[in-house]
C-alpha cells in the first residue's frame, strides 16, 4: 500500500496539504502559547472535518473503485460531509479584536485553515468527476457539480446558523428533515436561509470553476488534482 501511494499522483497535492494543515496547527498552538486561550482550537476539529470528504474520494481512487453500487455509496457518505470543507470560511465571523492577540494575526489563522478546508473539498469534488466521467457526458457532470455546491452551500447554513452536524442526520434525522423542509415550504419565512444559500453557493462555484480554469490554462503552476 505505501508503495502504492508513493507512485500516485495524489502524494504532491497531499504532502502539500498535510504541510499545510500543520502550519495550521502551529499557528493555533502558537496562540495558545501567547495568550493562552484556547478561543481558535476548535479550527482543529473543523479542519478534520473539511479532510473526511478528501479522504474518502482519496481511498477510491488510489483503490480504482469501479463498482456501481460503491460509488453510490461513496458519493451519499462524500456529500453528508463535503460542507465541511466551505464551512471554515464562515468561522470569519469569529474575527474580531482582542486584547491578547492582534487582529492580524487571527486573519491569518482563520484564512489558513479556511484555504486548507477549501482545497481538501475542491479536490474530492474533482474526484467525483472523474468518476461520473464514466457514465456521464461533460455538461450533465457540470450541472451535476453545480446542483453539489449549491448544496453544499444550503449544508453551510445549515451548520452555521442551525448548528446541524454532518451525523445528525443519523442522531436526529427527524429534527433535521424537519428544518429542512420547513425551509422549503416556506421559503418566503426563510429569506436568510436562501440568501447564504444562493450568494455563497454562486461564489463556490466561481471559485471551483476558476480553480480548473488556472489548472488547464497553466497545468504545470498547479498541482491541483482537478479535472
Amino acid at each position: 500500500m505505501i508503495q502504492k501511494l508513493m507512485k500516485h499522483q495524489r502524494l504532491e497535492i497531499s504532502l502539500l496539504l498535510i504541510m499545510m494543515t500543520l502550519f495550521c496547527f502551529s499557528l493555533s498552538l502558537f496562540r495558545y502559547y501567547i495568550s493562552d486561550t484556547k478561543v481558535f482550537f476548535f479550527l482543529n476539529w473543523n479542519l478534520f472535518l473539511a479532510w473526511i470528504p478528501l479522504i474518502i474520494t482519496s481511498f477510491a481512487v488510489i483503490f480504482n473503485v469501479k463498482s456501481k453500487l460503491s460509488l453510490m455509496i461513496m458519493v451519499v457518505i462524500w456529500i453528508l460531509f463535503f460542507p465541511n470543507s466551505p464551512y471554515i470560511l464562515t468561522d470569519l465571523f469569529h474575527l474580531k479584536v482582542r486584547s491578547s492577540i492582534p487582529i492580524w494575526y487571527d486573519l491569518v489563522v482563520i484564512l489558513s485553515y479556511a484555504w486548507t478546508g477549501l482545497i481538501c473539498g475542491f479536490i474530492s469534488l474533482g474526484d467525483i468527476e472523474k468518476f461520473l466521467s464514466a457514465y456521464l457526458k461533460k455538461p450533465m457532470i457540470n450541472l451535476i457539480v453545480v446542483f453539489f455546491l449549491f448544496l453544499s452551500s444550503f449544508g453551510v447554513y445549515l451548520g452555521r446558523f442551525l448548528r446541524w452536524n454532518s451525523w445528525d442526520i443519523l442522531n436526529n434525522p427527524f429534527g433535521l428533515f424537519n428544518d429542512i423542509i420547513v425551509r422549503f415550504i416556506y421559503p418566503l419565512e426563510h429569506t436568510k436561509t436562501w440568501g447564504v444559500t444562493l450568494l455563497l453557493g454562486i461564489m463556490l462555484n466561481f471559485m471551483y470553476f476558476m480553480v480548473k480554469v488556472i489548472k488547464k490554462e497553466h497545468p504545470t503552476i498547479t498541482p491541483l488534482n482537478i479535472n
